[in-house]
């Protein structure tokens, strides 16, 4: 018996998604661990997972995740949007509930770059009148 992947990509931050999304009893699994023991508390899990809980498809899906790049909260908000996203591909009459929720919005913030001359992106250095 094949099984079908809704595959979707998220990205916030410096950090990349790739969420698998198949028919199945809840399982989570991000970069080889369990969901509880990547992030380590339930409440980042929740935040990852928040387009099933808005879908109302909790318990429905097995959702395997390669996620690389960037910080926690980078790695939530991709995982999110991918989440969504794959959602989407699954069962698209839910689009306006995650639409709703902004679920579906590539957050495009990036960290500004450093600029030559100063230690860093807005900060100067001292200056010194005499």
């Amino acid at each position: 018996m094949a099984v079908t992947y809704h595959l979707a990509t998220g990205r916030r931050k410096c950090s990349t998604a790739r969420v698998y999304l198949s028919e199945g009893t809840g399982n989570v699994q991000i970069n080889t661990k369990t969901g509880k023991d990547f992030f380590g508390k339930d409440s980042l899990l929740k935040e990852a997972l928040e387009p099933l809980y808005t879908a109302d498809l909790v318990g429905r899906f097995d959702v395997k995740v390669n996620v690389n790049g960037g910080g926690v909260s980078g790695q939530i908000g991709a995982i999110r949007l991918g989440v969504a996203r794959a959602i989407l591909k699954y069962d698209a009459s839910v689009r306006p509930a995650l639409k709703k929720d902004g679920l579906l919005t590539r957050d495009s913030r990036m960290v500004e770059r450093k600029k030559p001359g100063q230690p860093k992106a807005r900060k100067r250095f001292q200056f010194s009148k005499r």
